[in-house]
């Protein structure tokens, strides 16, 4: 569950009529910064940007899951799971499929999200654009 604070800020950037996808990085943020504190692990930047997506979809910020073809069929699908769980309300999570995410998560390493590894898949991504 994103923290509240996360939550007010993202609400005020779609209340100041900015972009879903801005919106959403503030749960990317969040996401880093647990990573950082050792709450959770990621194997790469990439891992870290994707479960913040997942929880802002979650969380109903409207931001549609990536077009066909722009990414894996296992990725869209995932997307579009999310992305319609969040449209649709409120849901309790299941409290043991919550605990073994984030225990699973624990054991994954802290440094993919370090101010080298973030700035390298920024460059990455920009060259690839």
């Amino acid at each position: 569950m994103p923290e509240k604070e996360t939550m007010q800020r993202a609400e005020e950037d779609l209340k100041e009529g900015k972009a879903p996808s801005t919106a959403a990085g503030e749960f990317v943020r969040e996401e880093i910064e647990h990573v950082r504190e050792g709450k959770h692990g990621a194997r790469s930047p990439e891992q870290a940007i994707a479960i913040g997506l997942s929880k802002a979809r979650r969380a109903g910020i409207p931001l549609p899951p990536p077009k066909k073809g722009r990414a894996k069929k296992s990725t869209q699908e995932s997307a579009e799971r999310d992305y319609k769980k969040g449209q649709a309300g409120e849901a309790k999570t299941s409290a043991k499929r919550s605990y073994s995410r984030v225990e699973a998560l624990k054991k994954e390493p802290r440094s993919t999200v370090s101010r080298q590894a973030l700035s390298l898949h920024a460059h990455k991504a920009s060259r690839s654009r």
